[in-house]
């Protein structure tokens, strides 16, 4: 078996944020599956335990939530915000989720897209995940006063499904295509298995995977939109882009 290429030795935490127990394996847990087979700690925060969905327990959705992300290699912890669909965006939503950042310490964080059509709670917390990211770093800020100052090293956005994708933008493509990668992710995304009786869901994430991977020229690939431009060190990093030219 062709091993993976690695990660930078002890390479700084990624942190992961769903508004509801699916969000993040269905949206990036492709990319969570590639990076802790590398080696790279990963934790996810989720804010609310899918109390409004038409099927499933909060219980029950909890429980296939902690299994999910021990499937991908993942940390989990759930916090209770407005509750779920009841999501609004307040100042001190941003500073508790910015005390989480300073608690977990990340080089990457990662959060739903801010694209408006989706699920109401996916771009409110978007813009929450972004407005703590600053305050993580802001030593003076009065109401954060636990822990000491973390400035991120990049915000991504991740798109739950395909509306929810950045209209116009260029994702960065990753590649997900190593068997046991996409194995573990698909083994997350059916730990979900209260959500899996009315949607195909775990066949329409492997198959939109499956066309970013075509585009890209490998097996499977998954978005993720940068807040801010994308800054390397030398053209290094930069081995091709998604078209054959």
């Amino acid at each position: 078996m062709k091993p993976i290429a690695q990660a930078p030795p002890d390479p700084p935490p990624l942190l992961a944020f769903g508004a509801h127990p699916d969000d993040i394996e269905f949206g990036c847990g492709g990319i969570i599956a590639r990076e802790t087979d590398c080696g790279r700690q990963a934790h996810f925060v989720i804010c609310s335990r899918g109390e409004s969905a038409t099927r499933g327990t909060p219980a029950i959705r909890t429980a296939e939530a902690r299994r999910a992300a021990a499937l991908l290699g993942a940390t989990v912890e759930f916090i209770q915000l407005d509750g779920d669909a009841n999501l609004e965006v307040k100042a001190s939503h941003a500073v508790r989720l910015a005390a989480i950042i300073r608690r977990k310490r990340p080089g990457i964080v990662l959060a739903p897209s801010l694209a408006e059509n989706q699920h109401p709670d996916h771009p409110r917390l978007g813009h929450l995940v972004r407005d703590a990211a600053r305050l993580a770093r802001y030593g003076g800020v009065a109401t954060l006063r636990t822990g000491s100052a973390h400035a991120i090293g990049l915000l991504l956005f991740y798109s739950v499904t395909p509306e929810a994708e950045h209209p116009g933008a260029l994702p960065v493509l990753i590649d997900i295509s190593e068997p046991r990668v996409v194995a573990s992710w698909t083994a997350a995304m059916e730990a979900h298995a209260s959500q899996l009786s009315t949607r195909k869901y775990v066949e329409m994430q492997l198959a939109r995977a499956r066309v970013y991977g075509l585009r890209a020229g490998v097996e499977y690939a998954q978005p993720l939109y940068p807040n801010d431009p994308l800054v390397l060190s030398s053209l290094a990093p930069l081995t091709r882009g998604a078209r054959s030219f």
